[in-house]
Parts: structure tokens; C-alpha cells; sequence
């Protein structure tokens, strides 16, 4: 990189528009997800999450190098956001372990939605409430590779995701660049260790998952959420809203490329229900 490029975050990250690192950090998690569904065979679910975040935690500790000390105010928040993190990717990993990815993060993505929604009391707002929910009902009753357990998965996942978002407001004013997230990472890792650790055993050691957790964990964990904190440091929240409403979509296509999970097409119309209720409650909410 030549002499005039601009950095931030100390130096850590190139000043790109937040508009360009929320698209990047939608395709990272997605593509991330749908590669951590091909560790499933090996290390199990509960192995390939705590792949993900032990070694996510790692990456972010390295980076930021956080201090329990600084952020001792923050602790609450921060105990509870890796709760929540834990949690939502546990649940969130049993449900495409089930269903398609297209499908889970459809479904999770009730939980945002919600978030959205919540308190209002306009028409427009029970309008596309009414339409999320159609696509959810389109999406329980096409039958075939759709299990009922695995939409309660993705709903659970969408309820912690919910809380994930309230949580990240709190944490992004209550610590300063990436030491909250890094501090929250560690908590959510130590959550799930032994979960993964009973599914997959020394299966986790293997050189080659070490190597493709790693990928995961970079791709689903580090990357997007680095990118999603920062940018949410200059973007409108609105804005934001927005552009995350394409994480259904740009999951069935992920999982059609990397996968092979060929949604039908009532399964799109739902995908699709959900996305536009969720870009019209955000474009559209009161602040």
C-alpha cells in the first residue's frame, strides 16, 4: 500500500467507506457459516462453534490486547453480550446442521426484525410484521429438508441475536475500539469449550480443523464484527438496519454456491418476505 493510505483504529484497520465494510462483513459471516457446516462431520456443531470463537477470541486478544482493569466498568455488559454470543451460535449451528443456511438465518433473522418493530404501534409497522410472518409460515409448511426443530434452533438463535444487538450499543459506548468485543469473545469461548470439546474430543486437534477453524473463525467471527463495530462508529444505525436486512438473502446464496442447498422457489418468496419487511421497518422507523 503506497504512503497515502489512510488508516484508523490506531492503525489497525484501512479507512474504508462503512457502507463497503457492512457489505464485506454480510459475505464473510455467510460464506464463513457455510464452510463452518462442512467441519460438522468431524468436529460435530458444538465443536465447530467453539473452533469459531476460542479461536476468534484468540485472534481478538492478539489484536486489541484488552485490559480487564480498563474496562472494569463494562464487565455486566460485557459478561452478558458473551453470553449472548455463545448462545446464538450454538443454537444457530444446531439449526443449519438441520435445515438449509438460507433458511436458519431467514428464520434467525426474526430476532433483528423485532428489535426493529419494538413499540411500535403504526400500521405500516404491523404491515411488515404481517409480511415477515408470512414468509415464516411459507417456510414451515414447504416440507421436505425443513425440520420443525430446526426452526426453533433458528428461532432461539434470532432471540439471542436480538439481544446480541441490544447489547452491542451498550458495549460500543461503554469501551473504546475492539477491547470490549475481544474481552466478550473470550467469555463466549469459555462458555462453549466444553461443550465442544465432549462433542469432538481430539478431533479439535487435528491439524488441518485447527487450520480450517481458523478460516471460520476469521470469516464468521473476527472480520465481520470488526467491521460491523467500526462501522457503526460513522453510519447511521438506520443505514446500517438496512443493509444487514440482505443477510437471508445473501445466505441462500451462499449456501446455494458453497453448499449446494438449492432453495425452492415458495422458500425464496419467503427468503424474500423477510428481507423486504426487514429494509422496510428499518427505512421506515421512527427514531
Amino acid at each position: 500500500m503506497g504512503a497515502t493510505t489512510r488508516w484508523d483504529l490506531a492503525g489497525r484497520t484501512p479507512a474504508v467507506p462503512p457502507t463497503v465494510r457492512v457489505l464485506v462483513a454480510i459475505v464473510s459471516v455467510q460464506v464463513g457459516a457455510a464452510l463452518a457446516k462442512q467441519l460438522f462431520a468431524v468436529a460435530g456443531t458444538a465443536g465447530a462453534v467453539t473452533l469459531r470463537l476460542v479461536l476468534a477470541a484468540t485472534v481478538l486478544v492478539l489484536l486489541w490486547r484488552p485490559s480487564i482493569r480498563a474496562n472494569r466498568g463494562a464487565i455486566p455488559v460485557i459478561l452478558a453480550y458473551g453470553v449472548v454470543l455463545g448462545v446464538m451460535n450454538l443454537c444457530f449451528y444446531a439449526a443449519i446442521e438441520r435445515i438449509p443456511l438460507g433458511i436458519a438465518v431467514t428464520v434467525e433473522f426474526l430476532g433483528p426484525l423485532a428489535v426493529a418493530l419494538g413499540g411500535s404501534r403504526r400500521l405500516l409497522d404491523a404491515l411488515w410484521a404481517l409480511l415477515a410472518g408470512a414468509g415464516v409460515v411459507l417456510l414451515a409448511n414447504t416440507g421436505g429438508d425443513v425440520s420443525v426443530v430446526g426452526l426453533l434452533l433458528a428461532l432461539a438463535a434470532g432471540v439471542c441475536w436480538a439481544g446480541y444487538i441490544l447489547l452491542s450499543a451498550a458495549l460500543g459506548s461503554r469501551t473504546e475500539d475492539g477491547s470490549g468485543l475481544a474481552l466478550a469473545a473470550v467469555v463466549s469461548g469459555l462458555l462453549v469449550a466444553p461443550f465442544g470439546i465432549a462433542d469432538a474430543g481430539a478431533a479439535l486437534l487435528q491439524p488441518w480443523v485447527l487450520a480450517a477453524g481458523l478460516g471460520v473463525a476469521l470469516m464468521s467471527s473476527v472480520i465481520p464484527y470488526s467491521l460491523e463495530l467500526t462501522a457503526l462508529r460513522t453510519m447511521p444505525p438506520r443505514v446500517f438496519g438496512v443493509l444487514m436486512s440482505l443477510e437471508p438473502a445473501v445466505a441462500a446464496l451462499a449456501g446455494l454456491v458453497v453448499l449446494g442447498e438449492a432453495l425452492r422457489l415458495p422458500q425464496w418468496i419467503a427468503v424474500g418476505c423477510v428481507v423486504v419487511a426487514s429494509a422496510g421497518a428499518t427505512r421506515y422507523r421512527r427514531e
